[in-house]
């Protein structure tokens, strides 16, 4: 089990909670995620960059050219076996 830190974290209701104070309410945490360029990715406007940001227990990844479009994110645990094959090679 993992113990994440919530201090920083922004509370949304969700779009699908009822209205009014007694209402189902349902609300949901986000982190406003740090994201970092490879330091492996060339200069440019094209260049291909990887991103990458740390939160909580997870580590996302995206395409730097497209900052709104998809995110993968692997548990850290996942990310760390993966950097470290990657140095195998």
């Amino acid at each position: 089990m993992y113990a994440v830190d919530l201090i920083d974290v922004r509370w949304r209701k969700s779009s699908r909670s009822g209205g009014g104070n007694n209402g189902a309410c349902v609300e949901v945490a986000s982190v406003e995620a740090k994201w970092r360029k490879s330091s492996y990715s060339t200069g440019g406007n094209d260049a291909a960059c990887v991103e990458v940001a740390f939160a909580g227990p997870a580590v996302a990844v995206r395409d730097s050219k497209e900052p709104d479009g998809p995110v993968l994110a692997f548990p850290a645990s996942s990310w760390a076996a993966f950097l470290g094959r990657v140095a195998e090679r």
